[in-house]
């Protein structure tokens, strides 16, 4: 549902229903899209017909649940969800280079955190 309101925006029902792009019955996408009214991820106006639209950004979404299946899979150890990951699988020199920022750019971080560490 949010991937159709990020992809779509400000939509009816019957909007979300069309945009949904299979058949779902209009009281259940009404449901489905005042449940994440209710809980933050959505908004709806006051006019009529209502309009709903993502109060959330996709990054907001995905690192929650990213840091929930860290926590669930490894018990929050960053290490064997990665190897698991990377592990039997092709990764192109633009992944492997993308890899090898992130951890550069974590290196920096912790030196930076025992630097800060050292200065109190």
């Amino acid at each position: 549902m949010l991937q159709m309101l990020w992809r779509e925006g400000s939509v009816t029902i019957v909007e979300a229903q069309r945009a949904l792009g299979r058949e779902v019955g209009y009281t259940t996408v009404q449901t489905r899209l005042n449940r994440l009214v209710a809980k933050g991820a959505v908004t709806r106006t006051r006019s009529r017909p209502a309009k709903y639209r993502a109060a959330v950004a996709p990054e907001e979404v995905s690192a929650g649940h990213l840091d929930l299946l860290l926590e669930r899979v490894s018990g929050g150890n960053v290490v064997p969800l990665v190897a698991h990951l990377v592990k039997d699988r092709t990764l192109s020199p633009t992944e492997i280079d993308q890899l090898r920022q992130l951890i550069d750019q974590a290196e920096r971080a912790n030196q930076r955190d025992r630097a800060k560490g050292s200065k109190r």
